[in-house]
């Protein structure tokens, strides 16, 4: 490889290491500041405490137990609906403490316990794997015999890792009736490893991240190491490895155990991009909600994780509500997708997801271009959890200048200028042909909004990789572009824009490369945008 990957490289594992020192500060400021916040309310208003609960094979799980004051456990008392919360990836026990007490306070038990493997909870990081799915049925079971919770109305619920674990669970414990899965995964696959390509950053972040706060598996290790170092002898078993902790791998089970499953994220969610989440909500067959907003990996749901007014944590408290006590508060009669679009801040409802987008609107990319690889033509998606909070609280999306990209690197193409506001919602496709000269390669599509000085702004982008394809042969590329909700303003106008390289990802460009894109008459390349009706 020449010397600019290198080069490449470098600064790559520069932003990581600097990503998880700012996740780290990030994630447990929420925590931290929320319990002394919480502990004066609880004393008056609400009964907690600290306990070890045994997990799978006797492993103890650090938790908090919250009960509405006064309430006692045993036969003759009064039985309450139970929320169970397992705890994010690298966070500690008291993460929820903010929530846990809103929830207590109207009427639930809430026990959140700190997932295995981290913290100061026994046994190994299993990443959502049997021993996890096993440790949230020993909850419930403690949960049951320990606190005066209904067994009919158990709820489990969390962010990101949490959120993994419930699903996982629901389709395991026929108990769990309500489910509330924020910015987590219906599919590890398809989270860090679309369009066959290493997600280097988010991966990167994790196991930065497991290893400062936990115990990774043997297993976990070597699944890291494999997966960054590109070993491609061992893809087949990394993609087992994912497929057993991807909540979509037991789909028919939790549609046949019926739990009421709410779905939040993000539309810039590097950790787990949208597109999944919503492909996992598509096959559920129960009462379901999918809510995406703007922001990064978490972020939507981080005010609330210091008791501060939230959207995300509002129609989740809704959702147990609904369906764990049987409030008649309207939550199931809206439309159950509910949209904010990054730029109007607006919520828009739609039946179900294919609604989404319904009006396609086709970008012609003609002509055939030749780009050289392994250098970084400037356009890229950020770095992981930094570049899409800007855009949700200021606005300010990853750019790139039109007219400076190099050609020799970057591929671009552009619309007609606009007349009115383009809508953008759901997910933009691309379509073309590619013809390269090694039998490996990476590209990186991103879609922009270009303003009248040729400024763009980006919309969403998505890797792709390929392998084993014979040099100078041409063959088709379809590639999903991450789902977003975007208005382009009258004026502008959109780009389409490929190169080869992104801090991201991993790219698997031999040295000396080149990909050409055409359009041949035959089979025109084009990408297509999804627009919301006028």
């Amino acid at each position: 490889m020449g010397q600019p990957r290198k080069a490449l490289r470098t600064t790559t594992v520069g932003a990581v290491s600097a990503t998880l020192v700012a996740g780290a500060a990030f994630g447990l400021a929420p925590a931290a500041q929320a319990a002394p916040a919480a502990t004066p309310q609880a004393a008056s208003s609400t009964d907690v405490r600290f306990v070890d609960i045994p997990g799978d094979g006797g492993t103890i799980l650090k938790a908090n137990v919250f009960t509405p004051k006064g309430a006692k456990a045993g036969a003759d008392g009064t039985k309450y609906p139970a929320i169970v919360l397992p705890t994010s990836w690298a966070m500690p026990q008291i993460e929820y403490v903010a929530q846990a007490q809103k929830l207590a306070d109207s009427g639930y038990v809430v026990v959140s316990y700190n997932s295995r493997g981290f913290w100061q909870s026994g046994g190994e990081i299993e990443t959502g794997g049997p021993e996890d799915i096993a440790d949230a049925s020993k909850v419930i079971d403690w949960t049951l015999e320990n606190t005066p919770a209904d067994p009919e109305k158990i709820g489990m619920g969390g962010v990101s890792y949490g959120a993994g674990i419930s699903l996982l669970a629901a389709g395991h414990d026929k108990r769990i009736k309500a489910v509330a899965a924020l910015s987590g995964w219906g599919n590890l696959i398809d989270s860090i490893y679309s369009g066959r390509t290493q997600h280097r950053q988010a991966a990167g972040l994790l196991g930065g991240a497991g290893v400062l706060t936990g115990r990774p598996s043997p297993e976990l290790q070597q699944t890291l190491k494999d997966f960054l170092g590109s070993n491609l002898d061992k893809e087949d078993e990394m993609i087992a490895w994912g497929k057993k902790r991807s909540p979509a791998t037991y789909i028919d089970q939790i549609n046949k155990n019926g739990a009421a499953v709410m779905l939040g994220n993000a539309w810039g969610d590097t950790i787990f991009p949208p597109n999944q989440y919503a492909e996992f909500y598509e096959q559920l067959t129960g009462p379901k909600r999918l809510e995406f907003r703007p922001g990064d990996h978490a972020t939507a749901e981080l005010t609330g994780l210091f008791g501060l007014p939230n959207d995300t944590w509002t129609s989740t408290q809704r959702w147990f509500d609904r369906y764990l006590k049987g409030e008649k508060n309207g939550v199931d009669g809206e439309q159950p997708v509910q949209l904010k679009s990054r730029s109007t801040g607006g919520y828009e409802g739609y039946p179900d997801w294919k609604s989404v987008g319904a009006t396609k609107k086709k970008i012609d990319l003609a002509g055939s271009t030749t780009l050289r690889t392994n250098v970084d033509s400037g356009a890229n998606g950020g770095t992981v959890l930094l570049s899409n909070t800007l855009d949700q609280f200021l606005k300010v999306p990853p750019m790139a200048s039109m007219p400076l990209l190099p050609r020799r690197y970057a591929g671009v193409w552009q619309s007609e200028k606009y007349a009115t506001d383009q809508r953008v919602r759901g997910t933009a496709k691309l379509h073309t042909t590619l013809t390269s000269t090694k039998e490996s390669g990476t590209l990186v599509a991103y879609l922009y909004d270009v303003g009248p000085l040729g400024l763009g702004k980006l919309v969403s982008n998505a890797p792709y990789t390929f392998h084993g394809k014979t040099p100078g042969q041409p063959f088709g590329v379809d590639l999903e572009l991450f789902s977003t909700a975007y208005d382009v303003p009258a004026g502008h106008k959109l780009a389409l824009v490929v190169d080869t390289v992104d801090p991201l990802y991993i790219e698997h460009n031999p040295s000396g490369a080149q990909l050409t894109f055409s359009s041949p008459a035959s089979d025109p390349s084009y990408v297509s945008v999804p627009l919301r009706e006028q």
